[in-house]
């Protein structure tokens, strides 16, 4: 509920199964930190060519239990047929499972997810693999809301 000295408002936030901060069920706040757990959701859909809820299995819980075992080329989107550098692919998915922390306090700022991107990146093309990346030269910081 918004209120100030004249206005009484009471606004109820609707998401997608699946993109929306578990943390916001028991506080019926978003934050930032919302916007980046619902980015690492997105992130992970990149990455795996999944949807975030696939036969009703959250792609979170995918991700982290197929991790879990130390091979992260069983995630990646098959459409890529191997072509793509594992170092990548590591910092990458481990960015997104950073984004996902249940617990808002433990997920990275914004900034720092573009910034974990974009040395991603850099560091990809320092190794000169010739691997299919993510282009993420003109992505400049975010602005949050």
């Amino acid at each position: 509920m918004l209120q100030d000295a004249t206005h009484v408002s009471s606004l109820k936030f609707a998401g997608t199964v699946g993109y929306l901060d578990p943390v916001y069920h028991s506080t019926n706040r978003l934050t930032e930190k919302s916007d980046v757990y619902s980015f690492g959701v997105v992130l992970l859909e990149l990455i795996t060519g999944r949807r975030a809820i696939l036969d009703g299995i959250n792609i979170i819980n995918w991700v982290k239990s197929s991790i879990e075992e130390g091979n992260v080329e069983t995630i990646i989107d098959a459409r890529l047929e191997g072509r793509f550098d594992i170092n990548t692919a590591w910092t990458v998915v481990e960015t997104a499972i950073a984004c996902v922390s249940p617990t808002s306090i433990k997920r990275p700022t914004m900034n720092d997810v573009v910034m974990d991107l974009k040395h991603c990146v850099q560091a990809k093309k320092t190794r000169q693999t010739g691997s299919v990346s993510f282009n993420l030269e003109s992505v400049s910081d975010p602005n949050p809301r």
